[in-house]
């Protein structure tokens, strides 16, 4: 008859887990912690033709609404001779960007603005009389076609670098990003 003793458990058999909670990433990687774990977040400004102009990145858990005039600000298009156009005619952006700042901004530089407000300024401003915001239904036409936003980054996105930020650097990134928008510019205006 064989009897054997069982020895203890002393720890579960296998590799150690793979999440580590760092320090905060560098400010040139333009990555940071959000919900869904390590991101980007690309803020994008492009034509009605759907061609980026203008492209700023930010790490993952930065707000979008602080972000829309400092990307505003990097739109540079040649205008045949003289300076190059620097302001748009209108804006159209998502619930995302909706601020008090953001509106005064536009208005400041004489830029119509068509963004949606989100549902808890809406009732916010039903407690203080004030000023509505227009987004009557010619308003509501006109946000109709912001998916050109959309599509364009579904169209930066085709190359697999930009969709799955592999490089390690912003400057890398975004250097990708502005040769794929190069190319799709090239490839739009034929």
């Amino acid at each position: 008859m064989y009897t054997s003793t069982a020895r203890p458990c002393r720890a579960a058999q296998g590799a150690l887990s793979n999440y580590k909670k760092f320090g905060d990433e560098p400010s040139d990687h333009a990555i940071g912690r959000s919900r869904g774990g390590l991101t980007t977040k690309n803020h994008l400004v492009c034509d009605g033709k759907g061609r980026a102009l203008a492209c700023v990145l930010t790490p993952g858990q930065a707000a979008d609404t602080r972000m829309m005039a400092t990307t505003l600000e990097q739109i540079r298009v040649p205008a045949g001779q003289g300076r190059p156009r620097t302001r748009p005619d209108r804006v159209m952006a998502d619930k995302g960007y909706p601020s008090k700042a953001n509106r005064a901004w536009l208005r400041e530089r004489g830029i119509a603005a068509t963004i949606p407000e989100r549902d808890d300024q809406i009732t916010h401003r039903r407690k203080k009389p004030g000023r509505p915001i227009d987004f009557g239904d010619t308003q509501r036409a006109r946000y109709r076609g912001r998916n050109v936003v959309e599509r364009c980054f579904n169209k930066l996105k085709q190359w697999r670098g930009i969709a799955m930020r592999s490089d390690k650097t912003a400057r890398n990134y975004h250097a990708g990003l502005c040769l794929a928008a190069t190319l799709h510019w090239l490839t739009s205006t034929a």
